[in-house]
């Protein structure tokens, strides 16, 4: 995430810290048609996408729980 040239650090903005990067990529990308699709597949992404959905809701409730 940081760029790092000749022993300086670039700091990152807010906004870049909260970009969402590969998740959000993985969420909200477009059908590609070259990508094969068969049931096996599709199933795989499907639970991956329900179990991060749920690691960052138990994330969030302990960030909550933490705070509040």
């Amino acid at each position: 995430m940081e760029k790092q040239t000749t022993g300086e650090k670039k700091k990152l903005s807010v906004r870049e810290f909260f970009t969402l990067g590969e998740v959000g990529g993985y969420f909200f990308r477009k059908k590609d048609p070259s990508r094969p699709s068969n049931i096996n597949i599709r199933m795989m992404h499907g639970i991956n996408k329900i179990s991060i959905a749920i690691f960052l809701v138990g994330v969030l409730y302990l960030i909550l729980k933490r705070f509040i």
